[in-house]
């Protein structure tokens, strides 16, 4: 399991908050939902960067 896990920026200060959190593990990325912690997703950091730059970029279909 991953050590040093952080919060995401873009939750607020209140334990009540469910956010996103990640932390590195290796070669790896560990993400998981703050309300669900023992649901860990793991990814390379090339792929992190690809998502978020298509999120960002508003590209990604949905």
């Amino acid at each position: 399991m991953a050590e040093g896990w952080q919060k995401s920026t873009f939750s607020g200060n209140e334990q009540t908050n469910d956010c996103v959190e990640v932390a590195a593990t290796g070669n790896a990325i560990a993400l998981r939902e703050s309300d669900a912690p023992r649901t860990v997703v793991r990814t390379t950091p090339p792929a992190l960067g690809s998502l978020i730059r298509t999120l960002k970029a508003g590209t990604g279909r949905g």
